[in-house]
């Protein structure tokens, strides 16, 4: 496959139509990217992942899917090469996929669908740009797709209109910008509402049963926030178990809302709270594992 040559990844420029993406490669099959693999296989792709040197878990979770042995095999069979990966590891991630793409003489179109902020992402473009490639900013809302469901992929950058093309079951596509930054604003901003929301629940009930105080205080909340109250626990429960990927995503919300002109310090704050919980008995579970946790004191018990 011929290299492009580089283009400024945060522009929208006019870019002759490549062929039509017909395999998709997952970068990495975990519960989110395994169901978008399905998403996009059920709307007719053919969709290629690896599961060399990852987890048990991870590997369970890909069952069904096509597996091949390593990295460059996915990259060298893909139109377009998905990192769907913990924020944090965003940048490693892309350097493999560069070097995978270096090794075997191909230029996949890139989809960077992790929960990064806009200057991350714009980076991670220029790099991308550097080595022939060009990069689809993407961010996903709600949970891992599933038909019925109504999971959103928002997408931006000069070639969103090639993924946002691409049927798929169980997920919406919107493009909400032309350049490279938009679909990563958009998660910043969302993200910060219900993984914010959710770390003022935790603290709220966690004090509130170190001080023998959490009955008439889930009463009160539950006039104003009934379906909250009910699964507290679980939802409690299961933002532990991934807290250790979310304070990299509340450290770039508190960056990405300075850059706006917010205050950074409350995200900051968000941050310490999720680390915090990733220092818990809970933290150790899969999300699998506490999403079956559905008592409260039990769950706030953990958290002690």
């Amino acid at each position: 496959m011929t290299v492009r040559p580089p283009t400024d990844p945060t522009r929208n420029l006019d870019h002759a139509r490549p062929a039509a993406i017909e395999t998709i490669g997952i970068v990495s099959p975990g519960a989110m990217g395994s169901a978008l693999a399905r998403a996009w296989a059920s709307g007719g792709a053919r969709v290629v992942a690896t599961v060399a040197d990852r987890s048990a878990r991870t590997a369970r979770l890909a069952t069904g899917l096509e597996l091949l042995p390593d990295l460059e095999s996915v990259v060298s069979e893909s139109d377009l090469v998905v990192s769907i990966c913990p924020p944090a590891a965003s940048d490693d991630v892309l350097v493999a996929v560069l070097d995978a793409a270096r090794a075997t003489d191909v230029a996949p179109l890139l989809l960077d669908a992790n929960a990064v902020s806009p200057d991350r992402v714009q980076a991670l473009a220029r790099r991308a740009n550097r080595a022939g490639l060009d990069l689809v900013d993407g961010s996903v809302s709600g949970g891992p797709p599933a038909p019925g469901g109504d999971t959103v992929l928002y997408l931006s950058g000069a070639r969103a209109a090639e993924v946002a093309d691409l049927p798929a079951v169980g997920l919406r596509r919107s493009i909400v910008g032309e350049r490279v930054g938009h679909a990563s604003a958009v998660k910043m901003c969302t993200a910060s509402v219900y993984k914010g929301t959710t770390a003022v629940w935790a603290q709220a009930l966690q004090t509130a049963h170190s001080l023998g105080v959490l009955r008439p205080v889930l009463e009160d909340l539950a006039e104003e926030f009934p379906a909250q109250v009910e699964g507290a626990g679980r939802r409690l429960a299961v933002a532990a178990a991934k807290s250790a990927r979310f304070v990299d995503e509340m450290e770039s919300i508190a960056r990405t809302q300075q850059s706006a002109g917010a205050s950074p310090e409350l995200f900051d704050a968000m941050a310490a709270v999720y680390r915090r919980l990733s220092a818990t008995r809970l933290a150790a579970l899969s999300p699998e594992e506490a999403s079956a946790l559905t008592d409260l004191r039990d769950v706030l018990g953990r958290l002690a």
